[in-house]
């Protein structure tokens, strides 16, 4: 059985350590992946930005070949021999201001840029302003559709002032030196997210199986535990029932009386460890319906005393009760409440090795009522401590090699203590014994 278990440790070891590479490797392509579509999307995006940076280049260029013919033709119309050098001018972007030195009709003005931004292919909207250069204001602005069609020249009012510059606008074109960088994470992001997932899915899934694993263990423990507990006063009765058979022990009243105070005695402890594991089958089906009554905790701690000064007696132990509370009555199941105290305190006797010295005080402080059982045993080490609540769990008892059990009373306490309302705590040292306080709300009424 031994090597049986020791070769199941090592194949779920190797199981583990397969799948934990196996995740690194995941993990690490994921990451070199993940890398190079990260540095693919940059270059992408600054090809982008070059490509669009080029496009609004040639926007420009045409837009300024449009806006120098535009104004020869108005010098042409104006009979001005005058040639001015670099008079487009890009303000920003998608604005450019015109210097000319003569008077500018709107609606020549602006026949004269739609003809010319359609030769140049440009068909974007625009806006456009005429401005004197004296009061720097507008003199007069329109804005102008891509679908609209040339207007015939009309009646318009005469202005009295000179026009000296006038401007063009895009106001629907966006360029990309003005635009937001796109980093692209959404590229990296969805998968690095995934991956994650992943990850936690499998960490959960190796601690699921260890879990698993070790509650295997712990059943395999009660398993033989059980088989123990039982086989042993099954023995014991037989043997008895087998000196009770014989007709001779009639002639011997006191025998008689002794091998049937022994099945008496061996029935009654079958019993409780049958009770034991009922009470078990009951927690995992969650079937437990607990009773409300008004509960003397202080009646219930010192019956339990009660039970065991004489067992203690035969190893020169005591038990001591202190009842500092004042107000002990609250509203549960005294079966229950009597079974909790019972197993912390039959903890307190096994898992002490000689003179066992048991406490069982109350204190209160008005809506909690605790109760301390406290013992000179073994203790407990603080890596113990954590799953000593746990179903099947048995503390290492060391050179206390007598101590039975199933592992299921402070399971069994635990949940007991929480039906209520409660909570169970525990103070131990190796060598220096063990504390366990019980807290519960005290409900009158």
């Amino acid at each position: 059985m031994g090597h049986e278990e020791q070769m199941r440790r090592r194949t779920i070891g190797t199981i583990v350590l397969l799948a934990l590479l196996s995740m690194a490797g995941v993990v690490t392509t994921q990451y070199i992946w993940l890398r190079r579509a990260q540095r693919y999307q940059s270059e992408q995006v600054q090809l982008q930005k070059q490509q669009a940076a080029q496009l609004d280049k040639q926007f420009n260029d045409r837009v300024v070949i449009a806006l120098t013919d535009v104004t020869q033709r108005i010098l042409s119309i104006n009979k001005d021999p005058s040639d001015l050098f670099d008079a487009v001018k890009q303000v920003s972007p998608n604005y450019y201001a015109v210097s000319i030195n003569d008077t500018i009709h709107p609606y020549l003005l602006e026949e004269l840029l739609k003809h010319e931004f359609e030769r140049r292919g440009i068909s974007e909207d625009f806006e456009y302003g005429i401005y004197d250069c004296f009061t720097d204001s507008l003199v007069y602005g329109d804005y102008v559709g891509a679908a609209d069609t040339i207007r015939q020249a009309g009646v318009l009012p005469k202005l009295n002032k000179d026009g000296h510059y006038f401007a063009v606008n895009f106001p629907r074109r966006l360029s990309s030196l003005w635009e937001p960088e796109d980093s692209g994470t959404i590229t990296w992001i969805y998968p690095a997210i995934v991956t994650l997932i992943v990850f936690a899915f499998f960490m959960y899934s190796v601690w699921t199986i260890l879990r698993q694993k070790r509650l295997g263990e712990m059943k395999n423990d009660f398993i033989g535990n059980m088989t123990h507990e039982f086989k042993t006063p099954i023995s014991t009765i037989a043997l008895s029932s087998e000196v009770i058979g014989d007709p001779a022990i009639i002639q011997d009243p006191d025998r008689l009386r002794c091998y049937a105070e022994i099945i008496r005695s061996e029935n009654e402890r079958l019993r409780t460890q049958v009770e034991r594991v009922l009470q078990l089958s009951t927690l995992d089906r969650g079937e437990l319906h607990l009773k409300h009554e008004q509960v003397d905790m202080h009646r219930v701690i010192r019956d339990v005393a009660a039970s065991y000064r004489l067992q203690l007696a035969e190893r020169d132990g005591e038990v001591e009760v202190y009842e500092e509370a004042k107000n002990a009555t609250l509203t549960g199941d005294p079966v229950h409440l009597t079974n909790a105290i019972t197993n912390l305190v039959d903890n307190a006797v096994k898992y002490s090795p000689e003179r066992p010295r048991v406490t069982i005080a109350s204190t209160g402080d008005g809506r909690m009522l605790y109760i301390a059982v406290k013992d000179n045993g073994i203790g407990i080490r603080r890596e113990d401590q954590r799953h000593i609540f746990e179903r099947f769990f048995r503390v290492h008892t060391g050179n206390v090699h007598d101590v039975k059990g199933f592992g299921l009373g402070l399971h069994y306490v635990d949940t007991i203590v929480r039906a209520h309302g409660g909570r169970i705590s525990v103070d131990s040292e190796p060598g220096k014994g063990s504390v366990f306080t019980i807290g519960l709300p005290v409900r009158n009424g």
